[in-house]
């Protein structure tokens, strides 16, 4: 848990619990299991157990609503060391606290990023319509996973759907589906054991955004293998529909008082 993350676009993170098992090429050296292993907490895979935490920790999204109930909106990524739709049966407890703290957190918008989309609608509480503080992204480290990722998450009514395409292994083409994707990040690999990213893959991607249409947010933040800093944004202010106006970067600019703001990536 962070109240002021170091991830460049949030503010805050939030972990239910530690752990996750692996499930694909973008997972082999996660960062998470890394951190995790590093602080003595064995909680990858299958058959280990998960990491669990006080009742002080699920607290703290409450003082961080009062918080951005007088400073602004606030962004929550949950969650950094697990996937929220992990399927484990043993899991579900905590998700259904989950659902509750959101929705004891109107003033946060909760990033709900998952490998996983096949799983979402299982379970959640939500079926047609959604809180409008949760967002809901998957992961797209290759074009192997455009197709069988990004098509259950775009049946999924959420407020904001975004995409994190980090660590992104190849080129990706998001051809008719980028109409309804409202957020792009992406990034290369980091570690001493990075797989190289060529610099041309996040570059193409606000160049297909812009052919295809206007506006659509999108962040690069991230490294070459050789360790060089690397970063492409593109700007754009999406106040044509309402659940784009919400969207913020780094900064942002009050959009009339109404409590969205625009967004400013940069």
């Amino acid at each position: 848990m962070a109240k002021n993350s170091k991830i460049e676009w949030t503010h805050h993170t939030f972990n239910p619990w530690w752990g996750c098992t692996k499930i694909s090429p973008g997972c082999d050296f996660c960062y998470a299991e890394s951190w995790a292993l590093r602080v003595g907490s064995d909680v990858w895979g299958a058959r280990a157990d998960r990491r669990f935490f006080s009742e002080a920790h699920w607290k703290e999204p409450l003082r961080w609503n009062a918080d951005a109930g007088r400073e602004g909106r606030r962004r929550v990524f949950c969650a950094s060391m697990a996937d929220v739709f992990e399927n484990r049966p043993d899991l579900d407890h905590w998700r259904a606290r989950l659902w509750e703290l959101i929705a004891r957190t109107p003033h946060l918008d909760w990033l709900l990023l998952t490998k996983r989309p096949t799983l979402v609608a299982r379970s959640v509480p939500w079926r047609h319509e959604w809180p409008a503080n949760v967002w809901l992204g998957t992961t797209l480290e290759s074009q192997d996973w455009v197709e069988p990722r990004l098509e259950p998450l775009l049946e999924l009514p959420a407020a904001v759907r975004f995409l994190s395409c980090e660590p992104l292994l190849g080129p990706l083409d998001l051809g008719p589906y980028l109409a309804r994707i409202d957020w792009v990040i992406a990034g290369g690999e980091s570690g001493g054991r990075a797989r190289p990213m060529n610099p041309e893959w996040p570059r193409s991607l606000p160049r297909s955004m812009r052919a295809r249409r206007r506006g659509l947010p999108f962040q690069t933040v991230g490294a070459l293998a050789s360790g060089e800093p690397f970063r492409v944004s593109a700007r754009g202010a999406l106040a044509r529909r309402t659940r784009r106006s919400r969207l913020d970067g780094a900064r942002g600019q009050s959009d009339g008082g109404t409590g969205a703001r625009r967004p400013v990536l940069g």
